[in-house]
């Protein structure tokens, strides 16, 4: 079936969700959650996927929950909120042979009232964060990457947060754009409320033409991922 917008009711689904968080309520509801969000989901990721085929012709996308559809319940092992479903309907595009959440990927995620859309990598763990710092030592690494969030910036675009207080141990502290050894991550995004455009077929343009705009940064970040020793 065709993508023609997420569906208005699976927002709705999403808002008794956040006061039935229970695994029976769920289950009770399982077939509005397959009819109104799971298969929405999937017609999206199969279309944009191909879509982005433009841009980056290996990109990974599976259409199936634990590939580009990010499983609804939640892991309580590992997180602070032990409610057993999340809120937030996550969709991944990525790029490389690594663990998809350690790869350089176009991503979205929605919830009750808005939608982010982001290209990179949300979080660093430490072998990334490891092969990230010895990366941005070369000069010229750390002065394409200042200049494309330069631009991303002009666009529009927001950037997370310094992670790190101080420059980290085997960097020049006043080396010219040293600031990027600080952070944690490396992504771009922008958030939108619940519009009108997320229940028509047209957010596949929207979107793709933000993964259009961030292309440099997810390659960018895609080559650096490449010198990560252990996969």
């Amino acid at each position: 079936m065709q993508f023609k917008g997420f569906s208005k009711k699976g927002i709705e689904f999403l808002k008794e969700l956040e006061v039935n968080n229970t695994k029976a309520w769920f289950e009770n509801h399982r077939s509005i959650w397959e009819k109104e969000i799971l298969l929405p989901n999937t017609n999206f990721v199969q279309e944009m996927g191909e879509t982005l085929q433009i841009l980056v012709p290996t990109i990974h996308f599976k259409p199936k929950v634990s590939g580009s559809l990010f499983r609804i319940y939640r892991d309580v092992r590992f997180s602070k909120d032990k409610t057993p479903m999340k809120s937030k309907i996550g969709l991944l595009f990525w790029q490389g042979q690594a663990h998809r959440m350690q790869s350089s990927s176009f991503y979205m995620h929605y919830d009750k009232q808005s939608y982010f859309v982001a290209s990179g990598i949300r979080n660093f763990k430490p072998p990334l964060l490891k092969t990230y710092r010895e990366y941005i030592k070369n000069k010229n690494k750390r002065e394409s990457l200042h200049v494309i969030l330069e631009e991303l910036k002009t666009k529009g675009y927001l950037l997370p947060e310094l992670k790190y207080k101080r420059v980290p141990q085997g960097f020049d502290k006043d080396a010219e754009h040293i600031y990027l050894s600080r952070f944690g991550a490396m992504f771009a995004y922008q958030e939108f409320m619940i519009d009108d455009v997320f229940f028509k077929d047209e957010i596949v343009d929207k979107v793709f033409k933000i993964y259009e705009d961030m292309s440099e940064l997810q390659q960018w970040v895609y080559e650096m991922s490449l010198t990560l020793k252990d996969k």
